[in-house]
């Protein structure tokens, strides 16, 4: 028996790409989502927009218009260049983050859920102690202890959700530990790495690569949040949660200063969700007979 034989295995390859595309909210999702990256890309090449830190006091405070599409801040700066830059910085930490956390957490779920005992306990209490702070807590704590740039505000981020992805991979594993082709693995003499590479991640990856793409909206908003605190990527780089920051006693005066980031982020967050919602769909071992 092999994995492929695997009761309720999942859709693959062309099956899984049929199934996001014929998904509606999986594909809002991939246009919300690429539209932003797109926007954020083409203003750093300078295809759009202008310079974001560049401050001119003679149009301070001027509201959209064909010269800057979402006006300008109280020093000038045009706003839609600063969204789009704050996007790629936001995505930028965000997607490290997550990165880092599914790689780290994704290993330690395999070695507690495979080799249990010692490894299993270490783990899991270290994972339960972690889960114990609330994340934005968790997050706020170690940034600021941290010099920060932005590396240092993903690697804060990622220790956040690195338990996450313990628990997320573990569950899988120890389910897969009495699989019969595992345990025919085993009874073969064949060595942990090699049944951990062969069997086991091919049979995660594809929850790991759903909660990767849910964590990465969780991500964004907790880089906001920091941000938006004054303990996220340190000025002059824009931020998403930083200009929402600022905006604030401007919300009276120039409330497109509040508004374009804010809705920015309400975007790609809902845009990231409705992804993972598709992402899940198509890799839903339910949906194999009906692609």
């Amino acid at each position: 028996m092999t994995a492929d034989t695997m009761v309720g295995a999942p859709p693959r390859g062309g099956q899984r790409l049929r199934l996001l595309l014929h998904s509606r909210t999986g594909m809002l999702g991939l246009v919300l989502v690429g539209f932003l990256l797109v926007l954020a890309i083409a203003q750093a090449f300078g295809l759009v927009g202008t310079d974001p830190l560049k401050q001119a006091a003679s149009i301070r405070l001027q509201g959209p218009s064909a010269a800057h599409w979402f006006g300008t801040d109280q020093f000038g700066r045009d706003v839609f260049s600063r969204v789009a830059a704050g996007v790629a910085n936001t995505t930028q930490i965000a997607a490290v983050a997550v990165g880092v956390a599914a790689l780290v957490g994704t290993l330690l779920g395999v070695i507690a859920g495979f080799y249990l005992k010692g490894p299993d306990a270490i783990i899991s209490g270290v994972t339960n102690v972690l889960f114990a702070f609330p994340p934005l807590l968790l997050a706020l704590s170690l940034t600021s202890v941290m010099d920060r740039n932005w590396f240092t505000v993903a690697v804060a981020i990622a220790i956040v959700y690195i338990p996450i992805f313990i628990r997320v991979a573990r569950g899988p594993v120890l389910s897969l530990r009495n699989i019969e082709y595992v345990r025919a693995a085993v009874s073969t003499g064949q060595s942990r790495m090699a049944i951990t590479m062969r069997h086991v991640l091919p049979n995660i990856t594809s929850i790991i690569i759903v909660q990767v793409s849910l964590s990465l909206s969780w991500a964004v908003l907790t880089e906001a949040s920091l941000s938006f605190l004054g303990l996220g990527n340190p000025p002059p780089a824009p931020s998403l949660g930083s200009m929402i920051y600022e905006a604030r006693t401007l919300v009276s005066v120039a409330p497109w200063t509040m508004v374009a980031p804010g809705i920015v982020i309400v975007l790609l967050v809902v845009g990231l969700n409705l992804l993972g919602d598709g992402l899940r769909d198509s890799f839903d071992p339910r949906k194999r007979g009906s692609s």
